[in-house]
């Protein structure tokens, strides 16, 4: 058995080099498809991207393909016999003497127009100076082509897949991955069975220069405060002072969540979160990052921290609450003097260990009927969670993540960071806790890529040497610690 030291990866990575006109041009074919599943109008060419990946599978040799029909979309859309597009599921070898890897991606993207503020046509794939520009490039169609130019790299060497691949592509990650959770649990232990690990490519390094890999995810719960008083609309010029106004309620309730620097001023949230450990505090040391970075992706100078660990680590290991609208307040252009009769505010809370969502349900609503309370009005509040997801955590030290991080310093000629991210993507641990294994996170793109911004990119050479680390991390996962 050749061991981990001596694998030679040089007439691969030659093929890869060498495909790359290949390689764009079937990403330039993903992009050109708007599969926007948010848009009903265009949940047909969702669909059509599924076709497209059957196809693409079809030519590499992919056995047991699968389109995975999820059923209709729940009845709150205005079409209400509208489909929810398929799991696209397929097979690479089935040797039970190989390891079973599990690939996840999606195929659907967020909405763009050139009205957006996009310099060129967001759904055709444009190159210019090494960087490929497009909806969907980045996030997460790039990752899932890069997937399937693997194989396509090991066919045309007449190499075996080091190990059994299965791909699992979704179409409705940015609309809430509908009914991807009941499908995995339903296939735990068929088309699953026998999965030792699972692999997400739809994240980012924390940077542009240094790769990462990441372990841990904050979760996130999302909070809707109802407060109700006149039976309709009102005018300020007969009922201003004479009357409760419900949206004076709603201003001092949110501006009691958190305080201007941040803290958040729920009691008994502190006391949930797991104490920073010696060896964790460590693992923020080397990592690349400063302030500045912080400030380019904000376009401003308003952070609330001004050194790296304290920076990462409110971003990833320490809960945060976030206000983000009203809704039944007046908020177009001009001037209009309207009492609003019910208004709803909307806050999340991003969570992290050992944080319990039904636990910090409860003391959300106790902190808001208290608040209330206070301010002997005569109407009516109503607080609840409108969804959650919970917080990951992973060992950055087991045999997925030891074969990718020695995949990507074969590529890349340097050791990964090991991070967190603050956003949530709660099929990770979907993954994780029906079917029982490892996942890992690689990200391909960089932390400047826009993904659901304007001008969504991803560089030529993330995506040519990001194929090479999928590929590098197959074998190395492969060969284990021999």
């Amino acid at each position: 058995m050749t061991s981990q030291s001596d694998i030679d990866f040089s007439k691969l990575f030659a093929k890869i080099d060498e495909l790359k006109p290949n390689f764009i041009q079937r990403l330039q074919k993903a992009v050109e498809i708007p599969s926007v599943s948010g848009d009903e109008s265009l949940r047909p060419q969702v669909f059509k991207t599924a076709e497209f990946l059957k196809d693409e599978l079809t030519r590499l040799g992919a056995q047991d393909i699968q389109l995975s029909p999820l059923g209709k979309q729940p009845p709150q859309v205005a079409n209400p016999d509208l489909e929810l597009p398929p799991i696209v599921l397929s097979r690479f070898g089935s040797d039970p003497a190989k390891k079973t890897i599990l690939v996840y991606g999606h195929y659907d993207v967020q909405p763009a127009s050139l009205e957006d503020g996009w310099n060129t046509d967001p759904f055709k794939l444009v190159e210019k100076n090494d960087v490929l520009y497009g909806r969907g490039s980045s996030d997460d169609k790039g990752p899932v082509m890069g997937w399937l130019n693997v194989i396509e790299a090991h066919n045309a060497l007449g190499l075996e897949l080091p190990v059994n691949l299965i791909t699992c592509f979704e179409g409705m990650e940015e609309s809430g991955s509908l009914g991807l959770d009941e499908l995995i649990a339903r296939e735990a232990k068929g088309y699953f069975k026998g999965v030792d690990a699972v692999t997400i490519s739809d994240n980012y390094w924390l940077g542009t220069t240094k790769p990462v890999l990441t372990y841990g995810l904050r979760g996130v719960n999302y909070y809707q405060i109802s407060v109700n008083g006149p039976s309709a609309d009102l005018h300020s010029g007969l009922f201003g002072g004479i009357v409760a106004e419900p949206l004076n309620d709603l201003v001092k309730l949110l501006a009691n969540l958190a305080d201007p620097q941040g803290k958040i001023l729920i009691k008994g949230i502190d006391e949930q979160v797991a104490p920073l450990t010696e060896q964790e505090d460590k693992l923020y040391d080397d990592i690349e990052f400063d302030v500045q970075v912080l400030n380019d992706a904000t376009g401003s100078k308003t952070a609330l921290y001004n050194d790296k660990k304290s920076i990462l680590q409110h971003r990833w290991r320490y809960p945060s609450l976030s206000i983000h609208g009203i809704e039944g307040a007046f908020s177009e252009a001009g001037a209009k003097t309207v009492i609003p009769a019910k208004v709803k505010g909307k806050f999340s809370i991003r969570t992290v260990p050992n944080i319990e969502s039904a636990k910090l349900t409860e003391l959300v609503i106790k902190h808001v009927e208290q608040d209330f309370a206070k301010l002997n009005s005569p109407n009516k509040v109503h607080v609840e969670l409108i969804h959650d997801g919970d917080y990951w955590l992973s060992d950055p030290f087991n045999e997925n993540f030891t074969a990718a991080r020695k995949a990507t310093k074969k590529v890349w000629n340097i050791d990964p960071d090991l991070t967190r991210e603050g956003g949530s993507i709660p099929i990770t641990l979907t993954f994780e806790k029906e079917l029982k294994t490892s996942v890992l996170l690689l990200p391909i793109g960089r932390g400047d890529d826009g993904a659901h911004s304007t001008n969504e990119k991803l560089d030529v050479s993330n995506y040519i040497e990001g194929v090479k680390t999928q590929s590098a991390y197959l074998h190395y996962y492969a060969q284990g610690d021999k």
